[in-house]
């Protein structure tokens, strides 16, 4: 079956409802937009939102050759007092390679994304809060 020119599809998930579950697999990752980078020793991590799900993730891509130190990208989601509610994290793949992870969801909240390295290499970096 073809789709007919403008035809949309509902997401798969809606705000918190959107809680751990992949951003592709639910269809929240097309369209979306990136709303905070961080950049940490070439470790970009992307604060990823889809308004259609109303859903946050981060997007992590190593830009480091070689990729020798492992570190893990984390989206954060906070409530308006600023208390930190949940996270979910994504080890870093290797270089030149990206990788995502699940979602988290509501439009009442704040989201930030992080990148920290093992063994406290170097200083843990996030961005600012969307």
């Amino acid at each position: 079956m073809i789709p007919l020119s403008g035809t949309s599809y509902a997401a798969g998930c809606s705000g918190a409802g959107c809680d751990n579950k992949g951003p592709k697999a639910t269809g929240c990752d097309s369209p979306a937009r990136t709303e905070r980078t961080v950049d940490n020793n070439d470790r970009v991590a992307e604060l990823r939102w889809s308004a259609d799900c109303a859903a946050a993730w981060v997007r992590i891509k190593n830009n480091a050759d070689p990729s020798i130190y492992d570190s893990t990208a984390t989206v954060e989601k906070y409530n308006s007092d600023g208390r930190l509610l949940k996270s979910l994290s994504v080890r870093t793949p290797g270089y030149s390679k990206t990788d995502w992870s699940n979602m988290l969801g509501g439009a009442e909240y704040y989201y930030r994304v992080c990148v920290r390295f093992d063994d406290n290499l170097y200083p843990l970096k996030c961005s600012t809060k969307f």
